[in-house]
């Protein structure tokens, strides 16, 4: 029998993990005044308890610009106090603590980001919905900056690692596809123009990191829809983040704004969405078009394997697979295609604790079944699982949520 790797270090450019898990950087919405809360504390520190080898803190947007929801990080230095705590408390527990650093772009509004959304091309968003301004070319040296900035603040948190969002439809991932790229100057067209705002924030990133500071960067695989990023030109993009010195690619996919159940998979849950929404426009909206606006994409255990295989076979440089993972065997089975760390979001959410029953217990499965009740709860206030909730949920939340897992169950993925 093959000796299985899980349990076994691993090295992400300077730093080195006690296992090959990574909690994903799956949004806590824990985070009320932009700033970190003793409940994203607690947390963390519950996921490091549980045995994984790194926690990434999600989402932690490079400014004030880059906010897409209220109750979202800002890096600043009034909150690095408060995330020096956080690492402090994940040191402790012996795991080592990232932190996702990135700007949502047009998917913010001006009531949570301060200002006419920016992007990196004019238009209108009707995630939010509002006005969009593309970015200036002269303004995208002093974006990229921020990121730098943010890369120092983590530094001076205790963070080990940092994490660029370059993916899902975010500032970056709106300059890569060709959806959201209309640019006709210097940052927009060819491929090769359109990677010009991430070479610009990596050369800050590097130069921030240092020599003591791991840096992975999540990119899309494929956006997820006709129009966007395919595999053609998102492999040229790893090649250049290698080439640009990242330590590591986090391989996902899919558009927020566009996509949304291609980066999560599985079925949103609508009554449970809008249950939490106190726009009363925007819940009777969601409740009448959310179906048509966010249809179902079929979840199965290791989601991204078949597109993050041809990334393996193409890209030399550390590879973390995201995407699906339940299982003990599942996991042992990615990590045996040559992938050097795996990363959970949901099944961490379900059972902070489950890598220490893997470790205890072999071949097991969190208690995750895919309602993605904590999705639907994540717009308006905390990502919970609904299976660890103290208060009880009303019957038609608890009737959804039933629906779903029974369709799940039946299409044979539980």
């Amino acid at each position: 029998m093959k000796e299985s790797k899980l349990f076994t270090p691993v090295k992400i450019g300077p730093l080195t993990l006690r296992n090959r898990t990574i909690r994903s950087a799956a949004f806590e919405s824990m985070c009320p005044g932009n700033e970190p809360s003793q409940q994203l504390l607690d947390y963390h520190r519950s996921v490091a308890a549980g045995g994984v080898g790194m926690t990434t803190v999600a989402y932690a947007a490079v400014t004030r610009s880059g906010l897409s929801f209220d109750r979202q990080l800002w890096m600043r230095p009034s909150i690095l106090p408060g995330l020096r705590r956080l690492t402090d408390a994940v040191h402790a527990e012996g795991a080592a603590a990232s932190i996702q650093l990135g700007h949502c772009g047009n998917m913010s509004h001006r009531s949570i980001c301060g200002c006419t959304p920016v992007g990196a091309s004019t238009g209108f968003n009707l995630y939010s919905p509002t006005f969009v301004r593309g970015l200036k070319a002269r303004e995208l040296p002093l974006m990229a900056r921020e990121y730098g900035a943010s890369v120092r603040m983590a530094r001076e948190a205790g963070f080990d690692a940092v994490e660029i969002h370059a993916g899902h439809g975010y500032l970056i991932s709106q300059f890569l596809s060709p959806s959201t790229n209309h640019r006709r100057d210097l940052f927009g067209g060819s491929l090769a123009n359109r990677m010009r705002f991430m070479d610009l924030v990596m050369k800050e990133v590097m130069e921030a990191a240092g020599t003591d500071i791991a840096v992975l960067v999540k990119m899309n695989m494929r956006d997820g829809f006709r129009g966007g990023m395919e595999l053609d030109e998102s492999l040229q993009v790893a090649r250049r983040l290698e080439e640009a010195g990242a330590h590591a690619l986090v391989l996902s996919g899919g558009f927020v704004s566009k996509a949304p159940m291609y980066v999560m998979r599985g079925e949103m849950p609508i009554r449970t969405m809008t249950h939490y929404m106190d726009c009363w426009w925007l819940k009777y909206g969601v409740r009448m078009a959310g179906k048509m606006m966010i249809p179902t994409v079929p979840f199965k255990e290791a989601y991204f394997l078949e597109d993050a295989l041809k990334f393996r076979r193409e890209i030399r440089m550390p590879l973390v697979y995201v995407g699906g993972l339940v299982r003990r065997s599942k996991i042992d089975e990615v990590l045996d295609h040559g992938f050097e760390a795996v990363q959970m979001g949901r099944a961490l959410l379900n059972e902070p604790g489950f890598v220490n029953r893997m470790k205890a217990e072999g071949d097991v499965r969190c208690g995750c079944r895919h309602s993605n009740y904590c999705i639907a709860r994540m717009y308006s206030i905390d990502m919970a699982c609904h299976q660890r909730l103290e208060e009880p949920l009303p019957r038609c939340i608890v009737k959804e949520i039933e629906e779903i897992e029974q369709r799940q169950s039946t299409d044979g993925n539980n």
